[in-house]
């Protein structure tokens, strides 16, 4: 299990945030790609369950981070197909 940060008083998963950093870090242009929300999604599915931390950390990204149309609607399609399973 990863560590957590807290921002505003409020904890998050520390592997997503620095995902999420790296995602929008580098070459491009500053948005979560298609690719990076894969990434995302497969930290997520590690544990094998999505935590309330988890889904608070992943609001915050979708809320704080700029993503490519594509990558949004794929992340919040897959996420909801996969969480409704657990």
């Amino acid at each position: 299990m990863g560590y957590y940060k807290t921002i505003d008083g409020k904890k998050y998963d520390g592997d997503l945030l620095e995902a999420a950093d790296a995602a929008i870090a580098g070459a491009g242009d500053g948005r979560i790609s298609l690719k990076d929300a894969e990434d995302l999604l497969a930290k997520v599915k590690d544990g094998d369950t999505y935590t309330d931390i988890e889904k608070d950390t992943m609001a915050y990204v979708r809320d704080n981070y700029k993503w490519t149309d594509e990558a949004d609607e794929w992340f919040r399609t897959e996420i909801r197909k996969w969480a409704a399973n657990k």
